[in-house]
C-alpha cells in the first residue's frame, strides 16, 4: 500500500492508497483544491472550515448527479437491450417464416415439375 503526503487548503496530510493510484489520488487532490479555490474566490474569507464544507458539498452535489445520469443511462440501456431482444425474436420468427415459404414453394415446383415430366412422358414429347 502507498501512501502520499498531499497538501489541501495549505495543510498537509498523509494519504494511504493502492499500489498504482498515487497519480489519481493526486489528481482527486488537485480537484479538491480547485473546488476550495473556487468557493473562495466565490465567497470570499468566510472560514477555512466553512469554505472546505461547501466545496466538500458541491463535490458531492456532483457525484449525486453523475450517480443519477448513470442510472438513468442504466435504465436506457436495458430498454435499448429489451428492445434489442424482442427484435431478434421477430428476426428469427421471420426467418422461420421465409424458410417455410421457401420450403413450400420448392414443394410446390417440384410437384409442378413432375407433372410436367409425367404429361410430357405420357405425351411422348420427352427429348
Amino acid at each position: 500500500m502507498a501512501a502520499l503526503v498531499v497538501s489541501i487548503a495549505g495543510r498537509s496530510y498523509r494519504i494511504a492508497c493502492g499500489d498504482g493510484e498515487e497519480a489519481r489520488l493526486e489528481e482527486l487532490v488537485r480537484y479538491v483544491e480547485s473546488k476550495i479555490f473556487s468557493m473562495h474566490e466565490s465567497f470570499g474569507a468566510i472560514g477555512e472550515q466553512r469554505l472546505n464544507v461547501m466545496a466538500a458539498i458541491a463535490i458531492a452535489d456532483e457525484a449525486a448527479d453523475a450517480r443519477d445520469r448513470v442510472q438513468a443511462l442504466e435504465v436506457e440501456l436495458k430498454e435499448i437491450r429489451e428492445k434489442m431482444s424482442s427484435l431478434e425474436t421477430l428476426r428469427q420468427e421471420e426467418v422461420a417464416r421465409h424458410m417455410t415459404i421457401i420450403s413450400e414453394t420448392t414443394a410446390r415446383v417440384d410437384r409442378a415439375i413432375a407433372a410436367l415430366t409425367k404429361q410430357a412422358v405420357a405425351r411422348n414429347d420427352f427429348v
